[in-house]
Formats: structure tokens, sequence, C-alpha cells
């Protein structure tokens, strides 16, 4: 009978080794493929998960190392520039974006620890002294203030009022959204071809109205040629576009 052996808990094939590089305090930089693929693959051999998905993770990255460790035994590989590849320099940005990924997680988990540490008071007024508005004295308040002087202040305050209207853009109207709906231009287009088995691009956009239109036909036409509906052509650069439909207005 064997010895059970209790198995730390990873959250994934990356979690894992990073646990094996800082145990064997190995430079991320400079990985000894081949210590810590063996070191991997004894882990993974003492697993025993229920959940085949997460276990498949684990695999992949298996499978990966097995790649790398094979490809570390093969002549280096020159990129374009003329420089050697590095067969783990992807496994490399991976670990480090999994750790920065981790760090800041644990930043997160550490503030919303602190957070539950914050108490809140709210105000404590009472309702007379919140209530409480103190009186104005008007006589005091006015002084020497006569109505001519109250007056010239009210058409002061009239003239900076006015002056501060823009006379072009206070004349203009209101501006609403013109609503155009790609269905309603498939429909229109359809009932187009009807009369017209070929015609010209430029001809079907004159018929439209606003540019709101033209653009929704455009798009419409775009869409038309994706499903197959209909067949563009252009005999020469910037010359007239011409459409002609593909097959009957049934689909067939």
């Amino acid at each position: 009978m064997g010895i059970p052996v209790k198995l730390e808990v990873f959250e994934g094939p990356l979690d894992l080794l990073l646990h094996l590089i800082d145990k064997n305090k190995i430079d991320i930089y400079d990985i000894p493929i081949v210590e810590i693929t063996n070191q991997y693959m004894e882990y993974i051999r003492n697993m025993q998960r229920e959940d085949l998905n997460i276990m498949s993770e684990f695999l992949v990255m298996a499978a990966t190392l097995l790649d790398i460790k094979c490809r570390m035994l093969l002549p280096k590989e020159v990129n374009e520039d003329g420089e050697e590849e590095d067969p783990r320099q992807e496994l490399v940005e991976q670990l480090l974006q999994y750790k920065m990924y981790k760090y800041i997680a644990y930043e997160l988990k550490d503030r919303e620890t602190e957070s539950d540490l914050v108490m809140y008071k709210g105000p404590t007024i009472p309702e007379e002294v919140e209530e409480y508005v103190e009186p104005v004295d008007l006589d005091q308040l006015l002084g020497d203030l006569t109505l001519k002087q109250l007056n010239d202040i009210f058409r002061d305050v009239l003239k900076r009022q006015n002056d501060k209207i823009d006379p072009v853009r206070s004349k203009f109207g209101k501006i609403e959204k013109e609503e155009v709906s790609l269905s309603e231009k498939f429909t229109y287009i359809h009932s187009y071809m009807k009369g017209h088995s070929r015609f010209s691009f430029r001809q079907l956009l004159e018929k439209q109205h606003t540019r709101m239109h033209v653009v929704v036909t455009f798009l419409a036409v775009l869409e038309m040629m994706k499903l197959g509906e209909i067949h563009v052509e252009q005999d020469h650069t910037c010359g007239d576009i011409l459409i002609e439909r593909t097959g009957d207005l049934n689909g067939n």
C-alpha cells in the first residue's frame, strides 16, 4: 500500500510553473527547461483530479514544455533579422504577464480587507438646527441703495444676459436624428431591381434624399454583395460602378 502524498493546489499550469521557478530560485529569463519539465511532469503524474477540464490544462502545458525541450535540442532557429530565436521566449512572456496579474490580485485583495476596517458615521444634526435659516434684515442689506441704483443694476444684468446669446446659433432650429433602417433599404433596392436587372450605382444613390439615406443605401449594397444577391463591376478607376442582379428576387 503506497503512502498518500498531499499535493499543493495550484490555480493553473502557469501558477505551478511559477511555484517551481521560485522554489528552485531560477531566473525566469533563463529557465532550465529540462529540469523544470521533469519536475512539472512529476507533479502531474501525482495529480488526482476529478475535473478533466482542469487536468487537460495541465496536460496542454506539459505538451508545450516537451515541445520546447525538443526544440532546445535542435539547432537554434534564426529570424528574419538574423537573430537566434529562443524557444522559451513565448513561455517567459506568459509567465511574466501571469505573475503581474497575480500580484495585482493580491493587492486588490489587501485593499478589500482594509476597506472592511473603515467605518462611516452618518450626519446627526438636529432637525431644528438643519432647518434654521438666519433672518435677513432688508433695511441693513439695502443700506443707502436707491430705487434708481436698483434699476441700473437690473438693466446691467439683463444686458449681460443678452450679450451671452449667440446671434447666429440662437436662431437655429431643433436638430432631430433621422432614422433610416438597413431593412428598409433592402426592401427599396429589391423593389428597384424588379424593373432594373442592371443599373448604375450612381443612379441608385441620386434617388436618395439625404446623406443618411446615401450611407445606409451604400451599406445595404455591401451586404447584398456579401450575400451574393448582386454582382458589382467597374471598367476603370473612378469610373461608374455597375450593379447586376445575380438571380431572381426569390433567391433562385
